[in-house]
Formats: C-alpha cells, sequence, structure tokens
C-alpha cells in the first residue's frame, strides 16, 4: 500500500486507529516526512486524514486479512492505537503474527499495558498518563519547560538555567557530582548544542535538558 518513499532517509508507519492521539501521530509522522498509512473503521476519519498521510484506509483493524492485503507486514513501524481494550488487544495480536518489526501499542491502564507487553508490543505508550505527567510538572515548576519518562523514575527535563549559572562552564556547575544527572543538550534561542563539552559556557536564559532519577531532577528543579 505504501510505494515510493518520500525522502532517502523516510521510514514506513502504519497507524492503526485515528482518535485524537493517532490521527495526531500520523500526521506529525508524515510532516516529518515519513511514509504513513492511517487506518480507522470511521470513513469521517479517514476522509479527514486523507489529506495528511500517504494513504489513509477505512478498515478494521482487527481483520487480519485486510490487514494482509493492505501490506502491513512491510512497514517498519505500525502504531496500534485503538482505545477500546478489546480490539487493541486483537490488533496488536494480528500485527505480530503478520510479522510487523516493531509495534508500538496505546495502553489505556497499566493492566492493558502488561498484556499488550505479553502479546509481543515492543513499546507501550501511555498517552494520557504522561500527558498527565508532564503538565502536572509543568504546573508545579515555574522554570520547568517540559518533562519526558524514559522509565520508572528516570526522566528528562527542560529547564531554565537559573541566573547564578551564567557565565560558568557546565564542569564549573558540575551537576553530575552535585545532582547525579547528565545535560544533554543546551538550547539558546533556535539553536542547540547536543552533548555539550564540560568546557561549554553558559548564557543567561539557556534552556538545560537534563537526564537521570527523578528524585536528582527535582533536586535541579528546585535550585534552578
Amino acid at each position: 500500500m505504501i510505494s515510493k518513499r518520500r525522502a532517502r532517509n523516510a521510514r514506513q508507519f502504519a497507524v492503526i486507529g485515528l482518535g485524537r492521539f493517532g490521527f495526531s501521530l500520523a500526521r506529525t509522522l508524515y510532516s516529518m516526512g515519513n511514509e504513513v498509512l492511517a487506518v480507522d473503521l470511521d470513513e469521517e476519519r479517514i476522509q479527514d486524514m486523507s489529506k495528511f498521510v500517504t494513504h489513509s484506509v477505512q478498515a478494521d483493524g482487527t481483520d487480519e486479512n485486510v490487514m494482509r492485503n493492505l501490506g502491513i507486514r512491510n512497514v517498519d513501524v505500525a502504531i496500534v492505537s485503538i482505545g477500546d481494550l478489546q480490539p487493541s488487544i486483537l490488533a496488536t495480536l494480528i500485527m505480530k503474527e503478520l510479522g510487523v518489526k516493531y509495534i508500538v501499542a496505546k495502553a489505556v491502564s497499566e493492566v492493558h499495558g502488561k498484556v499488550l507487553e505479553k502479546l509481543g508490543a515492543n513499546r507501550v505508550v501511555y498517552p494520557e498518563r504522561d500527558m498527565g505527567n508532564r503538565v502536572a510538572h509543568n504546573l508545579v515548576s515555574g522554570n520547568l519547560i517540559d518533562y519526558i519518562e524514559l522509565a520508572p523514575n528516570y526522566s528528562i527535563i527542560e529547564v531554565v538555567a537559573k541566573d547564578d549559572f551564567a557565565d560558568k562552564t557546565l564542569r564549573d556547575i558540575d551537576l553530575r557530582a552535585k545532582y547525579g544527572i547528565n545535560v544533554i543538550a543546551v538550547k539558546r534561542r533556535s539553536k542547540i548544542d547536543v552533548v555539550p563539552g564540560a568546557d561549554f559556557c553558559i548564557a543567561r536564559g539557556d534552556i538545560l535538558v537534563a537526564m537521570g532519577p527523578d528524585d536528582k531532577l527535582e533536586q535541579l528543579e528546585e535550585t534552578v
């Protein structure tokens, strides 16, 4: 179903289920230059999606024959973003049976997620829970810009460097020794320095992208 790639490094994705999460995900993946096949039972959603993806198909993601005929097994990643428990489980199982290389499945609860993992999903995502975490962290800390949970008790945050850090190097502030965290990038206006060295000098207003244990990151939030 997906044929010619849009760019040399483009990947092929299939998004099964076009609720708010699936619709946004499919549209964003396509806007990043990837090939995207969007599948949903709802004709109106498919029509709305058609101009934002490579192909949009009105079909049942829980019908193995239909998925086989769409060539789902040939995509690089299949995302099952169906909210209802039973169809989500069945669609994930079908992706696995058809030999999809990498399966991402949306879960609405911890139990749901564990079932999806047992069925062979390579990654389980919790959009509602994760967004709640990010909003909560943003509300609690005035300097915190963004928050991403990597694993239980381990995250990445974006936080504005405090004024005391200005004109000092990463070696001077030594966050690894003080907090046990790593600065993996520094954003300065429209520029981003990835994996900055110890001699990188921080300017007022820089945004630090820090990774580490949640308790240590919380200590950093309290100081900046």
